[in-house]
């Protein structure tokens, strides 16, 4: 089979690794991928956002699957536009189409499909610029701490979490006028749950679904959990805290109802879902969906992942995931992003990296990197990560640290603690 394989961080380079690995996969290209990438298939320069562009690297390498990486040609409809076409509509891709695909770019359906279909979530109310009033209302009478989400795709940046009633409002005003810009024309605002967060995957045909590894990542930039958000420094699978009793109230009471409410609402829905959950006391709910899978949870849960890809993925395309049995190793997987300096704020690009070679106990997944004549250099905030996989937790976390330390760029930065708070 000739794949495509759309994106260009670690979650694609995790996918590149693993599909190149199926007897199944005669020619896999990466559009546009990275500096890591090119060593699993052939990266070719594309913005996965032009469907034309796609269409068109389809047709010439005579691609037979696509596997979309990103969330954003998902909610701006790519599946559509392969259906659509008559010389792309019997190439399977893995992704939803837009209707499914709303889950994620549209808080306010998901929002809205959650309470529709009785799935535990945090109580929330969503105001648009005509009912600004009517929120600042809300607010007032809202207890602290107050959750402003963006409805649209803002990058990672749409969530705010405020202690203060008078700097939610303001913030309101400040998102409803264009602070996120489109994203932001709707705004929910939504209760506070305190408890520990995890993630739980799902790969689903629109009938059938197969449960992949759950992960757990960290987001903030500094040691401890501290400083501003990122895309994610790191993760770890399995967790610990998730026990067998509380994932099969997860299935039961989340995942079941998410996919039997799919098709409650005639949506076919074909690809990844990611339940972003809290777990408050012993009970969990949903904080958000996402149509993708995770990035640096995928990096964790890949590894973890014993069957093949390209095979899980056909019989995705085909409605016959009931025939798969997902088979998991035991084994513990730690994820230690590598990142530029100044990251999430300013950062610079294009400093070489060294040290690649060093690795004794991990895996190197690229993210934000270029290669080029034998050098690899720096491309973005988040650059690599670094995955091992041993038999204790503490194994994985200690090797994939130390692997960490072993590669070198000007103003490269990691933490060293992630995971050991689960210890």
């Amino acid at each position: 089979m000739n794949i495509l394989l759309l994106g260009s961080g670690g979650r694609e380079s995790a996918f590149a690794w693993k599909m190149s690995q199926s007897p199944l996969c005669t020619k896999l290209i990466i559009a546009p991928g990275n500096g890591g990438t090119a060593a699993y298939g052939k990266n070719v320069k594309l913005d996965p956002n032009n469907f034309d562009a796609v269409k068109a690297l389809v047709l010439k390498e005579n691609i037979t699957l696509v596997v979309v990486g990103p969330e954003e040609p998902l909610v701006n409809g790519i599946h559509d536009f392969f259906l659509n076409d008559d010389l792309l509509a019997n190439i399977p891709v893995i992704g939803p189409k837009k209707e499914g695909a709303i889950l994620e770019g549209s808080k306010d359906f998901s929002k809205q499909f959650m309470a529709r279909h009785g799935i535990p979530t945090a109580g929330s109310r969503s105001f648009t610029s005509e009912t600004l009033e009517e929120g600042l209302t809300y607010l007032e009478n809202h207890i602290t701490p107050i959750v402003l989400k963006a409805d649209g795709l803002a990058a990672g940046k749409g969530v705010l979490i405020l202690d203060n009633t008078q700097e939610a409002q303001e913030e309101l005003k400040l998102m409803l006028s264009g602070k996120f810009g489109a994203a932001g024309t709707t705004v929910v605002i939504e209760e506070f749950l305190t408890g520990i967060e995890l993630s739980v995957f799902v790969l689903s045909d629109g009938e059938n679904y197969v449960i992949l590894p759950e992960a757990k990542d960290y987001k903030r930039i500094g040691q401890a959990d501290t400083g501003l958000n990122t895309g994610g420094m790191g993760s770890v699978s399995p967790v610990p805290f998730a026990t067998d009793d509380f994932l099969k109230e997860v299935e039961q009471d989340i995942i079941i109802p998410t996919i039997q409410g799919l098709k409650k609402d005639n949506i076919d829905y074909t690809g990844f879902i990611f339940f972003g959950l809290i777990k408050v006391g012993e009970k969990p709910y949903v904080i958000e969906y996402n149509c993708r899978m995770g990035d640096p949870e995928t990096e964790s849960v890949i590894p973890r992942v014993e069957n093949d890809l390209v095979e899980l993925f056909m019989a995705t395309a085909q409605k016959r995931l009931n025939e798969i049995e997902i088979n998991i190793s035991p084994k513990n997987a730690a994820t230690v992003m590598i990142v530029a300096g100044g990251y999430p704020g300013d950062y610079e690009k294009g400093k070489t990296i060294t040290g690649l070679d060093n690795l004794r106990q991990s895996m190197a997944f690229h993210a934000g990197t270029t290669a080029e004549g034998g050098v690899t250099k720096t491309n973005g905030g988040r650059v690599i990560a670094i995955t091992s996989l041993q038999d204790s937790q503490f194994e994985a976390l200690q090797s994939a640290t130390a692997d960490a330390a072993r590669i070198y760029f000007d103003g490269k930065y990691f933490r060293e603690d992630i995971g050991f708070d689960l210890m």
